[in-house]
């Protein structure tokens, strides 16, 4: 699977945080989720930890997905 890349992260004078990918708005947190998030991005991957909060990383089945019988033309 490959790792995400292209997130970025802000810090913002009210306490919250707006994370974007490759230039666009992905999300934004505040309060006590704006703080779990930074504590979590300094203790580990910071691409990771940005892809999961912000619902934009694989799930590793879209090999099996893609040659369902469903989905093949």
């Amino acid at each position: 699977m490959p790792k995400p890349s292209g997130f970025t992260y802000k810090r913002l004078g009210d306490d919250s945080v707006v994370i974007t990918h490759q230039g666009r708005a992905a999300g934004t947190l505040r309060g006590g989720r704006a703080a779990k998030f930074l504590a979590e991005v300094e203790s580990g991957d910071a691409q990771l930890v940005m892809a999961r909060w912000t619902g934009a990383y694989k799930f590793g089945n879209e090999r099996t997905a893609r040659n369902h019988p469903r989905n093949r033309r």
